[in-house]
């Protein structure tokens, strides 16, 4: 940076290089180690999928919430809305993250649709296979023989499929709305609710005050 008497940088940069070099010559023996512990735990963990399942969310902020991607894991409304046990989800090669909230109803219920399918697909295997009391939910003997290892990646990809929109031409209704209008009439019933419920809530609460008042003056008067 210059500085000073406007003197023009001199870094010496050159002196002992080498010291700063890094190499990476290891790549691709690194890329076959890594294949080859993907498939031992495949092997080790067999037939259960290598992977968990997770959620279909969105990006954060407008400049990514365009992007489809698997989240962390679902929510605990997300279990309860599929009827299963929070506690077992993790078990069943379901990832849960508590923290996450659902913020559209349209995402929450493609996720618990998600868990639905998953669920209808899903083999278990009881833990003592030897007992004669299978436990609910434990599969069959021939279910169990039947059973393969799925790459939820590719059975189950997080992905959002939309269908085509056609074009048509726009109606009378449409083209003389006024879209501000309705934004702005939008914003003020969602900020003036809490009142207007109040205000409601009370003239019914003085209509209710009134009627016996009134039943006892016609009373009164015969």
């Amino acid at each position: 940076m210059v500085k000073h008497n406007n003197q023009v940088p001199n870094a010496h940069f050159h002196k002992d290089w080498q010291r700063y070099v890094k190499t990476w010559f290891n790549q691709p023996a690194k890329k076959a180690y890594r294949r080859a512990k993907r498939l031992a735990k495949a092997k080790r963990i067999a037939p259960r999928p290598l992977e968990a399942l997770r959620p279909i969310v969105r990006g954060q902020t407008n400049k990514y919430n365009l992007k489809v991607k698997a989240g962390r894991g679902f929510t605990l409304d997300d279990l309860e809305a599929a009827k299963i046990n929070r506690n077992e989800a993790r078990g069943l090669g379901i990832s849960v993250d508590h923290r996450r909230k659902n913020r559209s109803e349209e995402g929450f219920k493609m996720n618990v649709n998600r868990l639905k399918l998953y669920k209808s697909k899903l083999i278990v295997f009881p833990r003592n296979p030897r007992s004669k009391r299978p436990k609910k939910g434990d599969a069959s003997k021939e279910e169990r023989k039947g059973a393969k290892q799925v790459d939820l990646n590719k059975l189950m990809p997080a992905r959002i499929t939309l269908g085509r929109i056609k074009p048509r031409k726009i109606t009378d209704e449409e083209r003389e709305t006024v879209v501000r209008k309705v934004l702005r009439k939008a914003m003020l019933d969602e900020k003036l609710w809490g009142r207007r419920e109040k205000r409601a809530k009370e003239k019914t609460e003085q209509g209710a005050a009134k009627k016996p008042k009134a039943a006892a003056m016609e009373a009164d008067e015969d």
